[in-house]
């Protein structure tokens, strides 16, 4: 008994600073609670439904998507993008059948996915720099200068 207590005034210098973390912590963690209005156990369940959905349609979807998944109140949206109207669909059943939900919004596009390393996402920034290039050749030539742009 007598060494377990040396031992803890012997660590004590190392945890003072630990007190302000936790503090903190837990009033950030305070403020997000505050400004929600569910409740802390329907805000675990939808992280947990998220987690899950997400987790599963990367599984079975696994080339050219970008799904997002959202759960409010157990309900879900899914926002992005599959190729086809198939992968649109198992997507949403994916998701429907995750424990829980309660409702779904299956809002994706079928397109492909577009990134910066995607060939439609290099062309797009390459228009884009393209396009600031003129902008400011155009305020540098004053005001009659005209600008090409192209409408997506």
């Amino acid at each position: 008994m007598r060494h377990a207590i040396l031992v803890l005034f012997a660590a004590f210098p190392l945890l003072h600073g630990c007190a302000p973390l936790v503090v903190g912590g837990a009033a950030a963690t305070g403020v997000v609670v505050a400004e929600d209005r569910r409740t802390v156990g329907t805000m675990a369940e939808d992280e947990g439904i998220e987690t899950k959905a997400s987790s599963r349609i990367g599984d079975a979807l696994k080339t050219n998507i970008h799904v997002n998944v959202t759960s409010y109140n157990r309900t879900v949206l899914l926002t992005g993008e599959v190729p086809t109207a198939a992968d649109k669909d198992q997507a949403g059943r994916i998701a429907r059948a995750v424990e829980n939900v309660r409702g779904l919004y299956n809002e994706l596009d079928m397109t492909q996915a577009m990134g910066w390393n995607s060939v439609e996402g290099v062309d797009y920034a390459t228009e884009m720099k393209a396009l600031a290039e003129q902008f400011n050749a155009a305020h540098r030539s004053g005001p009659t200068a005209s600008l090409g742009m192209r409408k997506h």
